[in-house]
């Protein structure tokens, strides 16, 4: 493993990459909010250590070395975030930064055992999938709610936005994971959907909200 800014970008790096591999200098130092130079910097040293390959003017493109150690990264901070959820007691929008911490603890052991007293979890709390030992992750056919039709009915299974504010939000709706929403109706006008849940008979959502819940059809 390397610093822990690093072990970020190269998180950063996995996350951000297209089904290639490749994401540009700009998109990793906007992400980061740091210059370019600054971000330049950094991926030299990471192509040092193998994790990607740079070329001025070109790409960059994490290496399959990469691709590996930072799904570690990523498997101790989901596995982290579920543990503060499921045997402490946080609520969802309160673990990330935790975890950002605990993440950089360099104990395979730890996580490990971590993992076993979870009973070998497939998702975080956020619905993002853990990566295993090998950096093998399950993952589900998930759609947008934004994308369903009028009448459809689909659970809740993940969110591509885990900002704290946003979770708030949801709170605030009674939102959350294994819900099973009905689309009451779609607006053309400004893609807002009202939805039928729980005790929420009509809930109006915005498609910025709904381009966030990735949910699965009922079959």
């Amino acid at each position: 493993m390397g610093s822990q800014t690093e072990e970020n970008y190269l998180k950063a790096l996995y996350k951000l990459s297209d089904e290639e591999g490749k994401i540009s200098v700009s998109e990793l130092s906007s992400t980061l909010n740091v210059s370019i130079p600054t971000a330049n910097s950094m991926v030299k040293k990471m192509d040092a250590h193998g994790w990607l390959r740079y070329e001025k003017y070109r790409p960059l493109t994490i290496t399959p070395k990469g691709k590996q150690v930072a799904s570690m990264i990523i498997r101790k901070h989901r596995l982290t975030e579920m543990f503060l959820v499921e045997q402490m007691g946080f609520s969802w929008e309160s673990v990330h930064e935790i975890a950002e911490q605990v993440e950089h603890v360099n104990s395979e052991a730890f996580f490990d055992r971590m993992d076993e007293i979870l009973g070998f979890p497939k998702f975080d709390p956020h619905g993002s999938p853990i990566p295993d030992k090998n950096g093998k992750t399950e993952q589900l056919d998930l759609i947008k709610l934004s994308e369903c039709k009028m009448g459809e009915i689909v659970t809740l299974s993940a969110l591509s936005n885990s900002d704290k504010n946003f979770l708030e939000y949801l709170n605030s709706r009674s939102l959350s994971l294994g819900v099973q929403l009905k689309v009451i109706a779609k607006e053309a006008f400004d893609g807002s959907i009202t939805v039928s849940y729980s005790n929420h008979d009509k809930e109006v959502l915005s498609k910025k909200v709904c381009d966030s819940l990735m949910v699965e059809k009922l079959r």
